[in-house]
């Protein structure tokens, strides 16, 4: 079994592959304060928890944006498995054709995500990734990765709406049944999902324009599904994005 972690800045996502079988999915808190030793611990126990033994682990990959858990996480697959796992970084072949100056600033989880759509989906497309920043790449019909645009997140918009305003309470991420609201918390939740959503069409609008061709749109990301269903543009939802991308960088990795 390969195991596929994708570290980020509030959860990391674990996949377990057999071959090309996604077999299961699970998340665990990405906490800078843990150890390789409890890292250990939980990931032997989520093994457990889907039958999967620690002698049946044969490969293992992370892309991660949290460089001191990359550490830890790389230590404890170390220790439980005792095989070295892939990191994806400088040196990982990915096949890409980024402009991005320099190359190397296009991060992991970028990389993943681009790895994949070309795969599965080719170009022109553009790639949203709604996390804790929201992420977006751009696939010319070629599949070079012509760059993107970073934006916060929902999760992020919000809580800094609610701390810095004395009469905003917390809300849940739930469309209300019209964009014109009529309460305080119908008209937050208004402005999180429809206008996250019309964020998404207006910027795909002006990257086509700016591309001079229609693209497809792809999106993934803990928060994508809430938002995009409410898009007016045609959108493919793919969770496991990520996780797909990463067990296609371990193929293009294994030794010759």
């Amino acid at each position: 079994m390969l195991l596929t972690l994708d570290i980020g800045n509030t959860n990391i996502t674990i996949g377990g592959y057999e071959g090309k079988k996604l077999r299961f999915v699970s998340r665990m808190a990405t906490d800078r304060s843990r150890m390789e030793d409890q890292y250990a611990i939980e990931l032997r126990d989520i093994l457990d928890i889907y039958g999967v033994k620690v002698i049946d682990v044969t490969g293992a990959i992370i892309g991660s944006v949290v460089p001191p858990v990359t550490t830890y996480i790389t230590r404890a697959i170390r220790k439980l498995t005792k095989i070295e796992p892939v990191v994806v970084g400088e040196k990982t072949v990915t096949g890409l054709d980024v402009r991005l100056n320099p190359p190397e600033a296009l991060g992991a989880d970028l990389v993943a995500g681009c790895v994949a759509a070309v795969e599965l989906y080719g170009g022109p497309c553009i790639i949203w990734d709604m996390g804790t920043a929201t992420t977006v790449s751009v696939i010319d019909s070629n599949g070079s990765m012509l760059g993107g645009c970073i934006i916060p997140g929902a999760g992020i918009s919000m809580e800094a709406l609610t701390s810095r305003t004395a009469q905003l309470p917390a809300i849940s991420m739930e469309a209300p049944d019209k964009v014109v609201g009529t309460n305080t918390v119908d008209c937050m939740r208004s402005g999180l999902i429809y206008g996250q959503a019309s964020m998404v069409d207006g910027m795909c609008d002006r990257i086509e324009e700016e591309l001079g061709v229609k693209c497809k749109v792809i999106a993934t990301g803990g928060l994508s599904r809430d938002i995009v269903s409410y898009c007016r543009r045609e959108i493919i939802y793919s969770c496991n994005l990520l996780l797909e991308g990463l067990r296609m960088l371990h193929e293009k990795n294994l030794p010759v």
